[in-house]
């Protein structure tokens, strides 16, 4: 975004404060509108601020292409939406069509990610995430099925639903392409893709019915008043119940231990069968082929956004993403899958040879 049209959504987000009684003319001249500095995304984000009292966030696509128009629109109604069923998701104040420029509550800056990382300073540090991580697993498991009740499919931008063709192009091809050629400088494994093409069979057979965030971790998750309260909601669709559940759990920000991992499976599965019905064998199979699904996923977004955005803070994250990977590969629903562990051994040596920072 450059000058000019940063100058306009800061004005955009100026005239959305007055029109829904945010601000008035003479509190607008003590604003401050301040840059809020990026993850991962490439939305723009501001706090507005008047004196030193926090009034709200503000955020804007990139671009005005009608793909960041349809993805600041998703935040929008999705985000609507699960408010309306009691989900923790910010509240909106403001809305510009036109632009794609939202405005919605300040949660602070705390997210789950900066407890795990205080709490690891300490001798005992599960002991200090503990409950906010149980709150969490079971605020999911609400989620999934009360978001999934009227969900509208045509708020989506991305895919109305995390399908076998999702995980093909957007997880293990991303692997593929973005970390094994691209990022290692490899070529591919001769029978990878047929191997993952296996996967996402079996994968694409589990029940889609629920509410997907999809990039369900610790940093998209707001510790506001000692609860936990979720963001980024725009890539939202229909799926699975497992892979969100995975993708807290295998998270490589946090690195949780594999029995804490246990434990938190065992919550989700208690609160979750209070609202459905679970078979938990079965689950823990469907629980399995998602964590890959979304480890292969993780694995090839690292590598993209430190390789070809420079985002170098995500590149110390990739050895705990492939060892969670070697894990997952080497357990016996995979057995058969030869060529995957093989490729996944090889790229846990090769990734401290090639570390670009």
């Amino acid at each position: 975004m450059n000058g000019e049209n940063e100058n306009k959504i800061i004005s955009v987000i100026s005239t959305l404060l007055l029109n829904n009684g945010i601000t008035n003319q003479r509190s607008n001249k003590n604003l401050t509108i301040a840059t809020l500095a990026g993850d991962g995304s490439s939305r723009k984000s501001w706090r507005v601020m008047e004196d030193d009292r926090r009034l709200c966030l503000a955020v804007a696509p990139p671009s005005d292409t009608a793909q960041d128009l349809a993805e600041a629109r998703a935040s929008r109604f999705i985000g609507l939406h699960l408010l309306k069923k009691g989900v923790p998701v910010p509240e909106q104040y403001g809305w510009n069509e036109e632009h794609g420029v939202l405005l919605f509550e300040d949660l602070g800056d705390e997210k789950l990610h900066d407890r795990v990382q205080v709490a690891k300073e300490t001798g005992r540090w599960l002991e200090g995430v503990r409950p906010f991580y149980g709150a969490t697993v079971v605020a999911l498991a609400e989620m999934q099925v009360c978001g999934a009740d009227g969900f509208d499919p045509d708020w989506c931008w991305d895919s109305p639903c995390y399908d076998k063709t999702v995980m093909l192009e957007r997880e293990s091809d991303y692997f593929l392409r973005a970390f094994w050629k691209e990022y290692l400088g490899r070529e591919e494994p001769v029978g990878l893709r047929e191997e993952f093409g296996q996967i996402a069979k079996q994968a694409a057979l589990i029940s889609a019915g629920y509410f997907l965030h999809r990039d369900f971790q610790s940093r998209n998750i707001m510790m506001h008043e000692d609860r936990p309260c979720f963001i980024d909601c725009q890539g939202g669709r229909m799926g699975p119940l497992a892979y969100d559940l995975a993708s807290l759990l295998i998270d490589p920000y946090a690195a949780l231990p594999f029995d804490f991992q246990e434990e938190l499976l065992d919550i989700y599965l208690d609160r979750i069968e209070t609202l459905i019905s679970v078979n938990r064998k079965a689950f823990v199979e469907e629980y399995l082929l998602l964590a890959m699904q979304r480890n292969l996923q993780i694995v090839g977004a690292f590598s993209f956004l430190s390789q070809q955005r420079h985002k170098v803070f995500f590149e110390q994250f990739l050895q705990p993403a492939l060892s969670s990977l070697n894990s997952l590969a080497e357990c016996e629903l995979f057995a058969g899958m030869e060529v995957l562990k093989k490729t996944v051994r090889t790229a846990v040596t090769l990734l401290p040879k090639v570390g670009r920072h």
